[in-house]
């Protein structure tokens, strides 16, 4: 009979879970001092490189519905990070704007890709490889999702 480690360690599943929450604990380091969540980076990530998103667009950029997506976006826009108004042409679509607060983190979080980066331990070429592995697993598990 396997020990418990033995019977965790050749799980794909549980490689990527313990992988998933040691990104988490780097990011809650590396983003501390702005008092941001991970999710907060990403979608702020997301509007520094397209001011014209609706809630609708980040949920599927980020993977998120909207029960999480709402009240992380509350949080940003009470921090006057992220305004979010209806559209005039259809008051069913939010959308979302970065304030100037919200456009200076920018710059100021421009480093967090290379510290984390520095986290990994990994080389380019590694990071690349990984990469690419993990796009190519989440949309073929997407893909037989979908089936």
């Amino acid at each position: 009979m396997p020990t418990a480690a033995e019977a965790l360690d050749p799980m794909l599943c549980f490689a990527v879970y313990s992988v998933e929450r040691q990104f988490g604990q780097v990011y809650r380091d590396l983003l501390a001092p702005w008092q941001l969540s991970y999710t907060q980076y990403l979608a702020l990530t997301a509007l520094w490189n397209d001011e014209h998103l609706t809630v609708g667009r980040l949920g599927e950029l980020l993977g998120l519905d909207s029960g999480t997506l709402s009240p992380l976006l509350k949080r940003l826009e009470g921090r006057g990070l992220v305004t979010r108004t209806r559209a005039a042409s259809d008051e069913r679509v939010v959308e979302l704007t970065l304030t100037d607060a919200g456009s200076a983190l920018r710059d100021e979080l421009a480093d967090v890709p290379r510290c984390f980066g520095e986290r990994t331990g990994l080389d380019h070429d590694e990071y690349v490889q990984l990469l690419a592995l993990a796009k190519k697993l989440s949309e073929r598990m997407s893909r037989s999702n979908q089936a």
